[in-house]
Formats: C-alpha cells, sequence, structure tokens
C-alpha cells in the first residue's frame, strides 16, 4: 500500500477543529462521506472523534486506499 500525500499532523487539526463539518474528509478526496458528515454534525460528533482516533493510530485512509502517515 502505498503512502498518502496528506499529512496526518495537518489533518488531524483540521478533524479536531472541523471535524464536525467533514473538512478533513473532503481534503482527501472522500466527498460523499465528507456531505454526509456536514449534513449529520460529524455524526453527532461521534464520527468526528472516532475519525480523529483513527488519523491519530494511523489507520485512516484517502480516497485511493493510501494510509496517511
Amino acid at each position: 500500500m502505498a503512502k498518502s500525500s496528506h499529512s496526518k499532523g495537518t489533518l488531524a487539526i483540521v478533524c479536531f477543529f472541523l471535524g464536525c463539518l467533514g473538512i478533513h474528509r473532503f481534503m482527501v478526496g472522500k466527498v460523499g462521506t465528507g456531505i454526509l458528515m456536514l449534513i449529520t454534525g460529524g455524526g453527532l460528533v461521534i464520527w468526528a472523534v472516532i475519525d480523529f482516533i483513527v488519523i491519530l493510530t494511523g489507520g485512516f485512509t484517502d480516497n485511493d486506499g493510501n494510509k496517511i502517515k
């Protein structure tokens, strides 16, 4: 699996401050789930918190399936 060109630190900061809007998902090309997060307020914040944890642990991927490192 290839490494993504996105920065884990930048993505974590954006997710922490704008996670409820799904901006971090738009950044990595996941537009569909980004729109869902925007409409639902980050899945009532729960989805945003889970994404934040997954980003920090290195399990988050971009639209092509590349891990964010």
